[in-house]
């Protein structure tokens, strides 16, 4: 979705809603909560990158880039110079010295930048020099190959790809892509509108879509070379509506999160699963409280994940047929590292670590 749409909308002050969003999780087992972390900053984090418990990078406005290594308790600004007027929405980490982020915007704004160094310097890997391109996300297979999704150029959506871990990146050709829908785009809302499966190694990306007469999950089998297109079971028909986060534990199990942006519109389907690969979806039979931007599995789980957005946080243990509130406040994007370390971060510099996991 272009900067101008998105923003105008996203930025916006988060509304409490009642109901299914503040109630706790009643699933046996411990509840999950959220344990604020200061991050010393008032810029708005879309992106982020759990690499464990104690490490995760947070990446947003103001061509902000934060890191920490002791579990939240500091934060590092380890933002490239000269990078104030650039908007991060994405950043994919290695581990706590290498990671990519990603600026979107029309024409130049749009760029991708790599660190080795845990932030002391930056190279820029790739500027846009097509001023009818918009990238929005960018996602990794491994530590070689990732690509990043870029908003629909001559009526299909836009792929870069790089082989060697983001040091430099290519335009894969459009033959492959099937055509957008009249008015499709993605929604640089939390990173996750391009992702991979969560077994690193594969070839498997989907992507999500709104802003259409219907939303759409894209999937790809070989890194983002051919892709098929199916309906998702996501509010559309509105430029604010469709699917903009996407989670994948595998190469079968997937969650889809979204609904309509605006404060204070309904999103009463804003979710639904996946257990054949993306092919069909069914809708949540009991929801999210409204709309949500970022979706996450919990780690060595097969039923468990987290989705969250302005208007609170929500827990599924059942693999996204039901969900059920357990925070109400603000968050834009949700990751979950290897050993279970699960980070939440959104506007006004909040950052987040999961206190408790929720068990069945």
């Amino acid at each position: 979705m272009t900067l101008r749409t998105l923003a105008a909308a996203l930025c916006g002050t988060a509304l409490a809603l009642a109901g299914t969003a503040t109630t706790p999780a009643r699933a046996a087992g411990k509840a999950p909560a959220w344990e604020s972390r200061d991050s010393g900053t008032d810029a708005r984090f879309r992106g982020l990158a759990a690499v464990s418990r104690s490490t995760a990078w947070a990446a947003g406005t103001k061509g902000t880039v934060l890191l920490t290594r002791n579990g939240g308790r500091t934060w590092r600004n380890v933002s490239p110079p000269g990078a104030a007027a650039l908007e991060f929405r994405d950043v994919e980490a290695f581990d706590a010295r290498r990671a990519v982020v990603l600026a979107i915007g029309e024409g130049e704004a749009s760029r991708v930048f790599r660190t080795d160094d845990g932030g002391t310097t930056w190279t820029e890997t790739f500027r846009n020099a097509d001023p009818k391109a918009f990238y929005d996300c960018l996602t990794f297979f491994d530590a070689r190959h990732g690509i990043a999704l870029g908003d629909p150029v001559d009526g299909r959506f836009r792929i870069l790809a790089t082989g060697d871990g983001g040091r430099s990146w290519r335009v894969l050709p459009a033959a492959g892509m099937p055509a957008a829908l009249p008015g499709e785009a993605a929604f640089a809302a939390s990173g996750q509108c391009v992702v991979t499966e969560g077994r690193a190694g594969g070839r498997d990306a989907w992507i999500a879509t709104g802003g259409a007469a219907s939303s759409r999950v894209l999937h790809s089998a070989d890194r983002g070379r051919t892709w098929t297109a199916v309906d998702a079971p996501v509010p559309a028909g509105d430029p604010a509506r469709g699917v903009f986060g996407l989670a994948f534990r595998d190469r079968a199990h997937g969650l889809a999160v979204g609904g309509d942006y605006r404060a204070g519109q309904p999103s009463e389907r804003a979710a639904a699963a996946s257990g054949d690969g993306g092919a069909t979806w069914t809708t949540a039979a009991r929801p999210p409280g409204g709309y949500r931007s970022g979706v996450a599995w919990l780690p060595r789980s097969r039923t468990t994940a987290l989705a969250v957005g302005p208007t609170g946080s929500d827990v599924t243990t059942d693999g996204g047929r039901t969900w059920r509130g357990f925070d109400a406040g603000s968050y834009d994007t949700v990751d979950c590292a290897p050993d279970g370390g699960c980070w939440a971060a959104g506007e006004k510099g909040r950052t987040a670590r999961l206190a408790a996991r929720p068990e069945r």
